[in-house]
């Protein structure tokens, strides 16, 4: 999952799932969905969910709801926005229970046929949730399907939508029978399925022999000519990531779109043939708009498919760290980053000025282990490391790319890496482990060890090599460190897009000024709180210590209030990456290739 572009501080973290032992569901089989949004459904922002399923004897049914969503690594307990819950039979109620928060058990009472059903409050604006409005709804499949629990997820199924006649549903899941019903063959297809219902808009562009589409709500959000972008944009992404891998494992890719004017920030969740996006509604034509499809697009391969062996096969009712997410998050990031440059979406330059954005994130975070940071994503740190396995896994990425080239005279890279953990894991049917990995990195570097590189500045904190590895790649850092403001708050949009303090940091100008947790940040100077972007023009322009600067507020309901206040500083490192122009032939080389890639071929 591609985190939060510009969020200005991270939510709290629930605490972790309860370790219970599993208890196993009699079985059960012919297992069906019907999911109700209609328009009285979604005034009230409720999804009516009915399960039914064939069972024997009076043995209980243990059904269980998941806590959380592949590629959101943190526990969401969706059961708490169940309502309602009922089970019956041939018209009449059967008892039932819960046994733990995500679990109900239903004795069928000898029953043949049953069916349970619930509401579901959908009011969550969120990729991993699900969220209504009068129009519309988003939900996924760990949201809402119930599953038998201890009975595996190997059970195939369909889904019915049932919604007003004037309504449209989009999913990648395959359609089957009637209208609006859906089939997965098993439990982990199923619930990586994103559903919109209701009023949107779709449109879609061939690739290759088949489509790629784009779903996108409110209807009125994007015209005419930047639906056409985004199309032509996604079409060109897929075949040059195709390309690294050597397969195209879907058939139609669907790119799913909200754009809503209290979102502050930039977002994606993946799915293995569609991609979730969340977009603040000013952000239309947004170049970084490019960077969150590419990313999410190649997590089709590396986490859906590819993905390391704490991951496999995914479990539902409990967390799944892994100190492997710098690879699939952050390797991830850095194809990104390829795959804009390979499809002719950025040049070079573009190009490098990512990996210096990158390299300033990490420089400014301090000494993280990448593991660590992989295994401290389900708990959001609050030191400022919490997406650190993004941009650090991006440049370790690169960083084994130039020192495989290097060492193989540009003959293999980590391209070559990645297919062969997708051909010798995914494809095997497992995740892959440290020994694979290393293994194959090994190996496209003719034998090279890496186990220093591991020990350094992958489970280590040593700083990066960039001294001595970028200039096999013809490139250069400079780092300068600057002094700016220094505010000294935390902040958080609500749920109306107001940009929210909700921590002053003692002895900080904020504290000194009179800024309260709570009060709406409105302005600092001229520079208003209404964009991502305010708190950086804030920070270029306050640089002299003491320079006085009016920090406007507004308290509950009440106008809003300047207070007084004296500019603090604090130090920040701000990273350059330059193209080396005295670097040798097969250093640029080497760049070059980095740059232009397999060749492409169409999806098949």
């Amino acid at each position: 999952m591609l985190r939060s572009l510009f969020a200005l501080a991270a939510l709290a973290a629930p605490a972790l799932a309860a370790q219970a032992a599993p208890a196993a569901s009699a079985p059960v089989s012919d297992i069906q969905y019907r999911v109700t949004f209609d328009r009285d459904a979604a005034a009230r922002r409720l999804v009516h969910v009915e399960m039914s399923f064939r069972t024997k004897g009076d043995a209980p049914v243990l059904l269980a709801l998941p806590v959380w969503t592949p590629g959101a690594y943190e526990i969401s307990y969706f059961p708490r926005w169940v309502r309602n819950f009922a089970a019956s039979a041939g018209g009449r109620a059967l008892a039932w229970e819960k046994t733990d928060y995500d679990r109900w058990r239903v004795n069928p009472a000898g029953s043949t046929q049953v069916t349970v059903a619930f509401d579901y409050k959908a009011d969550t604006l969120d990729n991993a949730m699900a969220w209504a409005r009068d129009d519309f709804l988003l939900f996924n499949g760990t949201n809402l399907f119930l599953y038998p629990a201890g009975r595996g997820f190997d059970f195939p199924a369909t889904v019915r939508i049932v919604t007003d006649s004037a309504w449209r549903v989009v999913t990648p899941m395959a359609p089957t029978g009637p209208a609006n019903t859906f089939a997965a063959g098993n439990y982990h297809d199923l619930v990586d399925m994103p559903f919109f219902v209701g009023r949107f808009g779709l449109d879609s562009v061939p690739m290759g022999a088949h489509w790629m589409r784009l779903a996108w709500y409110p209807q009125g959000a994007v015209d005419g000519a930047e639906r056409a972008r985004e199309l032509a944009v996604l079409a060109r992404l897929v075949p040059v990531e195709a390309a690294v891998f050597g397969d195209t494992p879907f058939a139609d890719y669907t790119t799913m779109e909200i754009w809503d004017s209290t979102y502050a920030g930039l977002s994606g969740l993946e799915h293995q043939s569609a991609h979730v996006d969340i977009f603040a509604a000013q952000a239309v034509g947004d170049p970084l708009l490019t960077s969150i499809y590419a990313h999410e697009i190649f997590h089709a391969w590396n986490v859906k498919r590819l993905r390391p062996a704490e991951l496999w096969p995914y479990e539902y009712e409990r967390e799944q760290p892994t100190p492997w997410l710098w690879m699939s998050e952050g390797v991830t990031d850095y194809y990104a980053d390829l795959s804009e440059a390979r499809a002719g979406l950025i040049d070079e330059e573009g190009f490098l000025g990512l990996t210096a954005g990158k390299v300033t994130h990490v420089a400014d975070a301090g000494p993280t282990a990448l593991g660590d940071a992989s295994l401290d994503a389900w708990v959001h740190m609050t030191d400022g490391t919490d997406d650190l396995y993004y941009d650090k896994g991006s440049l370790a990425g690169l960083l084994l790319d130039i020192q495989i080239r290097d060492a193989s005279d540009g003959k293999r890279s980590l391209d070559d890496v990645m297919r062969q953990l997708y051909r010798e894991a995914y494809l095997k049917g497992k995740g892959f482990t440290a020994a694979q990995f290393w293994g194959a990195v090994s190996a496209a570097a003719g034998g090279r060890s890496f186990a220093e590189f591991d020990a350094r500045y992958v489970r280590g904190r040593d700083p990066f090599p960039y001294a001595t590895v970028f200039p096999l790649a013809a490139m250069k850092v400079r780092i300068d460190t600057v002094r700016n403001l220094a505010l000294g708050v935390g902040l958080q949009p609500d749920s109306t897009g107001a940009v929210v303090v909700t921590e002053v940091r003692p002895g900080s100008m904020a504290a000194a000024a009179g800024v309260r947790p709570g009060d709406q940040l409105i302005a600092i100077g001229p520079y208003a709180a209404i964009d991502r972007n305010f708190i950086l023009s804030a920070r270029d322009r306050y640089t002299t210590a003491g320079e006085p600067v009016t920090i406007t507020v507004r308290r509950g309901a009440g106008p809003t209030v300047p207070l007084a206040a004296r500019v603090q500083l604090q130090s920040r490192v701000f990273a350059h990456v330059l193209k080396d122009p005295a670097a040798s032939p097969k250093a640029k080389a080497i760049l070059a290739a980095i740059l232009s890639g397999p060749s492409p071929a169409p999806p098949r």
